[in-house]
C-alpha cells in the first residue's frame, strides 16, 4: 500500500471513529436533554402527540409548581444531610476498617475479610426488615439518625479501600514508624494523604448512590418533612395515577444539578491526587 493510500485509509478510519463517538455521545445525552427541555414545557406540550424535543413556549411554571406542591427546599436539605452524612461516616469507618485489614496483623484477619466480602452477596432487601425493626426500637424512624446510622459503614467501601491500601508501598509507613510515628499517625499522615484518589472515588459513589436512593428514605420516613428529593417526587402522582411529567422533570433536573456541580469541583482534585500518589 502506497503512502497516499495509507493516509487516506487512516483519515477514513478517524472519520468513522469520530462519527461513532458522536453517535454514542448523542445517545448518552438524549435522556438528559429530554429532562431539560421537558422541564421548561407547559403541560399541553408535554402531553402533546407526537412529542417534540424543544418546547415551543418556554415556561418556569413546572419549577414554581414543584415548590408550591412540595416542601422542596426542605427535601433538598434532607437529601444533602442524608447523602452527605452517610458519605462522611462511610469514609471514616470504612478507612479505619480497611487500614486494619491492610496494614495490621492480627488473629482472624483473613476470616474477617472473607466475611466482609461474603456480605456483599447478600441483597440489602434481605436485611431491610430486621434493620427497620432495630431502628424502630431505637425510636429513630423519621430521624436523620435512622437514615444515616445503618449506612455508616459499607462492605464494598471497606474492601475497596483495603485493596488500595495494600497497593501502597510498605516503605512509606515503615519509614514513619522508624521516625517514631504511632499507628494513628501513620494512618492519618501517611496512608490517608496517599489514598486521596480512592477516598474521592468512594465519596462520589457513596454520595451519588444515597442521593439517588428511593427505597431507603421511603421505608425509614413516613413524614413528608423528613423525605428526600427522590421520595418527594413520588408524591407528585395525582388522582387516577396521572403523573405531571413536566413537574417531575423539573424536580429531576434540580436533583441532578448538585451531582453535576460536585463532579466538576472534584474531578480536577481527583486527577491531581492520582498524579501525586506515593510522593507526598
Amino acid at each position: 500500500m502506497s503512502v497516499g493510500n495509507r493516509r487516506r485509509s487512516d483519515f477514513a478510519l478517524r472519520i468513522l471513529w469520530s462519527a461513532a463517538l458522536a453517535i454514542g455521545t448523542a445517545a448518552l445525552l438524549l435522556p438528559i436533554l429530554i429532562i431539560i427541555f421537558t422541564a421548561f414545557k407547559p403541560t399541553a406540550e408535554v402531553n402533546a402527540f407526537p412529542p417534540t424535543l424543544l418546547p415551543d413556549n418556554w415556561t418556569l411554571a413546572n419549577f414554581e409548581r414543584i415548590f408550591a406542591d412540595l416542601p422542596f427546599a426542605r427535601l433538598i436539605l434532607n437529601s444533602f444531610v442524608f447523602a452527605g452524612g452517610v458519605t462522611i461516616c462511610a469514609l471514616i469507618f470504612d478507612s479505619l476498617a480497611a487500614y486494619a485489614l491492610a496494614r495490621i496483623d492480627f488473629r482472624g484477619k483473613r476470616v474477617l475479610l472473607i466475611a466482609i466480602i461474603a456480605s456483599l452477596m447478600i441483597p440489602f432487601q434481605a436485611t431491610l426488615i430486621p434493620v427497620y425493626q432495630l431502628v424502630a426500637d431505637l425510636g429513630w424512624v423519621n430521624t436523620f439518625a435512622g437514615l444515616i446510622a445503618p449506612r455508616a459503614a459499607d462492605a464494598f467501601g471497606i474492601f475497596f479501600l483495603r485493596q488500595f491500601f495494600v497497593s501502597l508501598p510498605r516503605d512509606l509507613d515503615n519509614a514513619a514508624r522508624i521516625d517514631g510515628a504511632s499507628e494513628w499517625r501513620v494512618f492519618t499522615s501517611v496512608i490517608l494523604p496517599n489514598a486521596v484518589p480512592a477516598l474521592l472515588t468512594l465519596a462520589i459513589f457513596t454520595f451519588v448512590n444515597n442521593w439517588n436512593d428511593l427505597l431507603w428514605p421511603l421505608i425509614f420516613t413516613n413524614e413528608q418533612e423528613m423525605g428526600t428529593i427522590t421520595s418527594g417526587l413520588t408524591l407528585l402522582t395525582g388522582p387516577g395515577g396521572i403523573i405531571p411529567y413536566g413537574v417531575m422533570m423539573a424536580g429531576s433536573l434540580i436533583a441532578v444539578l448538585p451531582l453535576a456541580v460536585m463532579f466538576l469541583l472534584i474531578q480536577r482534585r481527583f486527577i491531581e491526587s492520582v498524579a501525586t500518589t506515593g510522593i507526598k
